[in-house]
């Protein structure tokens, strides 16, 4: 299984919405190494019970982290007792729709893997932004 692999047999939620990403088909793995996801499947799968809208598979750069942080937001620091290892550059993570576009706002939004971000994603963020943010699905 390699780090972006979803789990074999990771479990099913009733108020989950097809996996379908941006660009129209299957939502392909974000990341399990770290296991990101609002379901913790390694997807940016999303549902009614997704406040936030984890939709987007962002791989993080150190100025999206930075900001993240001051936004209310530490990314970078493991929190063990919320089985969270804290993320790097170079990491996946499905983060907030909106987070993501209030970070473009401000000149760091990261860079994006379509494939693996879900369709809902548009409810937020205009899919031009998206796509002119887009780098290949085995890019890190």
């Amino acid at each position: 299984m390699s780090e972006h692999d979803p789990e074999p047999d990771a479990p099913t939620f009733p108020g989950r919405e097809p996996d379908v990403n941006v660009v129209g088909g299957e939502l392909l793995p974000c990341s399990v190494l770290p296991l990101t996801g609002f379901y913790r499947d390694g997807c940016c799968g999303t549902g009614a019970e997704d406040i936030g809208s984890h939709t987007v598979c962002a791989v993080m750069t150190e100025e999206f982290l930075a900001f993240s942080a001051l936004a209310g937001n530490d990314l970078s620091t493991p929190r063990p007792e919320w089985g969270f290892p804290g993320l790097a550059a170079g990491d996946r993570w499905c983060v907030c729709a909106a987070r993501w576009l209030e970070a473009h706002r401000a000149g760091v939004a990261p860079p994006i893997v379509l494939g693996a971000t879900h369709a809902r994603a548009v409810d937020v963020i205009p899919v031009e932004l998206l796509t002119a943010l887009a780098v290949p699905p085995d890019a890190d």
